[in-house]
Formats: C-alpha cells, structure tokens, sequence
C-alpha cells in the first residue's frame, strides 16, 4: 500500500482560504445583526410608540361616579399604561365630558374609542392630559360611558 504524501499548502491557497474565512464569518455577522434589530422590542416614550392607554370604566360604580378630583384609583380602570411609567389618572368635568392625565408623558396626540358605537372625542389641553367627551350611537348630547383613549 502507497502513502500518499499531502502537499504543502501554498502561500495562495492560504490567502484564499483566509479570505473565504472572512467573507463567510462577515456574511454571518451581518445576517445576526438584521436578525436582531428586527426582533428587539420598540423602546417605549418613542416617536411611533403607543405611548399611554387609559381604558375607563368607573369601576362598579360606573363613570358616572368618577370624583371631580385626579385620582388614579385603579378600580376605575379596565386598563392602564403609562410609557412613562407614572401614574394614570382621570377625572369627571360633567355629564359626558372628563380629563385624562398621564403624569410626565408629552405625547401631543390621543384617539379615542367608545363601546356599542358609541363616539369619543380626545382633545389635548395641557401636556400629557386630555379632554375626552362621550357621545351616544345615534342620539344627540352628552352621556356618561366608558371609553378607552391611546397616546401616540
């Protein structure tokens, strides 16, 4: 049996092998990078970001209830978040019409939802609150309904 002797590996072989190293090792580095910024999560308070949601429901009591004082009672919500991480709070002006404050978060614009048609109307009026008035489906004037108001 012959023992077939390996050559030796020529500085150009070796520059080429380098090289193929290089370009498959940078080729995997730049698909890891798309990969995770494609994964990682929107940072919060940003431009595009929901930034605050306030879903009131007055609690047991109902909106009706909803003391003319801030207050951030959370029975008095469905649901709350404040990208701020402080404090989300709400209070009844009159018949239909309350203000929403979301301590320390500017976000200049909010939109508004009802329930079973009903319509809201989010207005700013100072940063990080909000004038919100409920309408019934269909009929004129104010109402005391629950809403849900997101921050963007």
């Amino acid at each position: 049996m012959k023992v077939r002797r390996l050559s030796r590996i020529t500085p150009g072989t070796a520059i080429a092998l380098l090289a193929l190293f290089f370009a498959l090792g940078g080729s995997a580095f730049a698909v890891g990078e798309r990969m995770q910024s494609a994964s990682v999560a929107q940072q919060r308070c940003t431009n595009g970001a929901v930034r605050g949601i306030a879903h009131v429901t007055g609690g047991p009591s109902g909106v009706a209830n909803i003391p003319g004082q801030f207050t951030g009672t959370g029975a008095l919500f469905g649901r709350r978040f404040n990208c701020t991480g402080r404090a989300v709070q709400v209070r009844r002006i009159g018949m239909g019409n309350y203000e929403v404050r979301f301590v320390g978060n500017g976000a200049p614009t909010a939109v508004g939802g009802g329930v079973a048609g009903s319509q809201v109307i989010a207005d700013w009026i100072a940063p990080g609150t909000f004038r919100v008035a409920t309408f019934p489906a269909g009929r004129a004037g104010l109402e005391d309904l629950h809403f849900v108001i997101v921050l963007v």
